[in-house]
């Protein structure tokens, strides 16, 4: 028996969030990469591969989802909790592997947005990280708002950060990217009280939105880039 925070009316547009959840942050990843490969910029390179962890830790739930909600044998609604009944025990193992997954890929994506910019390197204290996250994880099976807890710190953390940065640039980027993230925030906040199934809706609804943001910051630079092309074209003819 498997209980699942989701609203039955909501099972497919759940999965489907998380697609374009995935496919946006799999494409902030390729667009920071490509950055790095022009600038050079480190901090660039651990901004896209902490996203590609969550990209991928998106991937894991999608997978994990799809036997969960529609490889089951019976399915039945209990007040505002659905519980699915599996029957092949192997299916067991996956729900069990899945969540994990995406829960500590998540959590060490953030972490890698917070430390690895600021360090500029790995250290030791990294892997003793990789062990903190690892037990967080395993808690929350039990434990479930232990996760979502942990990732909203992670976030505040990261919050103060890019807005540190933000008082010394000024930059709309930054602003921008920093609105993702305190979406995000509020999404893992609500998350915190998704036992309620209509407020797991509205997290869901908002994190979407918090990468829906990425998109757009993505969209940004890229138009300011062919402006900043542009205008180098026209001074050479000029």
């Amino acid at each position: 028996m498997k209980i699942v925070f989701t609203p039955d009316w909501f099972l497919g547009n759940d999965v489907l969030i998380n697609i374009i959840s995935f496919l946006v942050l799999f494409l902030f990843f390729l667009f920071a990469f490509k950055c790095y490969k022009l600038d050079n910029k480190r901090s660039t390179l651990y901004l896209g591969i902490g996203f590609l962890l969550i990209a991928l830790g998106e991937l894991s739930t999608i997978l994990t989802k799809l036997v969960l909600y529609y490889n089951t044998n019976i399915t039945q609604e209990i007040g505002r909790i659905v519980i699915n009944y599996q029957v092949v025990q192997s299916v067991d193992i996956f729900y069990n592997v899945g969540f994990f997954l995406n829960k500590f890929l998540v959590l060490l994506g953030l972490y890698v947005i917070y430390k690895l910019p600021l360090n500029k390197k790995l250290s030791i204290d990294f892997f003793l990280i990789i062990y903190l996250i690892f037990t967080v994880v395993l808690l929350s099976q039990t434990i479930y708002p232990f996760y979502h807890l942990t990732a909203l710190i992670l976030l505040v953390l990261i919050i103060n950060n890019y807005y540190k940065i933000y008082k010394k640039d000024k930059l709309v980027n930054t602003q921008i990217l920093i609105s993702a993230f305190v979406l995000l925030a509020i999404s893992q906040a609500i998350f915190l009280l998704s036992k309620l199934n209509y407020l797991y809706v509205t997290a869901q609804s908002i994190q979407l939105v918090s990468y829906i943001t990425l998109l757009i910051l993505i969209m940004k630079i890229i138009k300011d880039g062919k402006k900043k092309k542009q205008s180098r074209h026209n001074a050479r003819h000029a």
